[in-house]
């Protein structure tokens, strides 16, 4: 089942669902964040939960897209209590690249490892651990709150300041906290971990300044387990035409720590356990125009599909106004 939220004449949410072969709006509900929160409630699975309440009338998913009503498949009512973070060195990459990288891993000796590369042969080494078992913390970071969140279709911005603005292809876990703080997984959807790569390669101690900014998530939320393998495809359009494509796979098939591992690390600490609040937790990506020497510029527009997601994320790329910022002295 794929879930999505589009807004109607008059501004209201209409939670869609596509499900055996129909797209329709969802009975009674006001938003998927509210359907969460009772499916919580009630102890009733999302998905049965859905289909208790029944279909209403057949929707144009693509035709809602193309209008601006298709909106983040899940928002809060107040921004401040949405969260948007991420994990990085998660992804072992394609064949070639793993093959190489397992032979560097095998060659050299801890000691002559950068930091990112011990990371991530601690996640290849204990990263996916058996059941009943803490596997290894992955690398994390914060992005923001909900204010830093882009609707599909929507430009994804740039700040002024900003050496690069640059797509990161990935597939981000949807949670909502139940009143007693226990995190429920809504599902899962395709999202555009923005960052600035420039930055960041100065040096890894500027990661968090590179990942202070915007993200995008869905158009849809995949309800049900992850696919062991997603094959999707990351585009750069200039013009209309594609100015860079190519493949990125995700799943934990491709991946050098489990979902649970990455869910564990992140929940585990109280403040993202907070009744009512909303995550959006992305799990990483091996695949990076950055990597390829592509420099985005304003207007281009990233565009992320995977076929097991529905409708592809789309956004332009708009650089913000410089604005001078001054502390004032109360």
């Amino acid at each position: 089942m794929l879930i999505s939220q589009i807004v109607d004449g008059s501004d209201m949410i209409q939670v869609v669902a596509r499900t055996n072969g129909s797209t329709r709006i969802v009975n009674g509900a006001k938003s998927v964040y509210a359907l969460a929160l009772e499916a919580a409630r009630s102890g009733v699975g999302l998905a049965a939960l859905i289909e208790r309440k029944g279909f209403g009338k057949t929707v144009d998913l693509d035709a809602a897209y193309r209008q601006g009503r298709l909106i983040a498949p899940i928002n809060h009512p107040d921004a401040a209590h949405l969260h948007l973070t991420g994990t990085g060195l998660t992804h072992l990459g394609s064949a070639s690249t793993r093959d190489s990288m397992h032979k560097k891993l095998a060659a050299d000796g801890k000691e002559t490892l950068t930091d990112s590369m011990k990371m991530f042969r601690m996640g290849l080494e204990a990263g996916k651990p058996k059941a009943g078992e803490m596997g290894v913390q992955p690398e994390w970071f914060y992005k923001g709150n909900g204010t830093m969140a882009v609707a599909p279709g929507a430009p994804l911005l740039s700040p002024a300041f900003a050496a690069d603005g640059g797509e990161e292809p990935e597939i981000a876990g949807i949670y909502v906290i139940g009143d007693d703080g226990t995190p429920f997984r809504v599902g899962f959807a395709l999202s555009n971990e923005f960052s600035d790569h420039v930055t960041e390669r100065v040096n890894y101690l500027y990661l968090a300044h590179s990942k202070l900014r915007n993200a995008s998530y869905g158009p849809e939320i995949l309800v049900g387990d992850l696919p062991e393998d997603i094959r999707g495809t990351s585009k750069i359009l200039r013009g209309g035409k594609a100015l860079w494509e190519k493949p990125f796979l995700s799943g934990e098939a491709n991946m050098s720590h489990t979902i649970a591992n990455l869910e564990h690390h992140h929940f585990k600490y109280t403040v993202f356990r907070q009744p009512g609040d909303v995550h959006i937790h992305m799990f990483g990506t091996a695949t990076l125009s950055f990597a390829d020497g592509i420099m985005p510029e304003a207007g281009d527009v990233f565009e992320i599909s995977a076929p097991d997601f529905g409708l592809p994320l789309r956004n332009p790329l708009k650089i913000e106004k410089a604005q001078a910022v001054t502390v004032r002295a109360l």
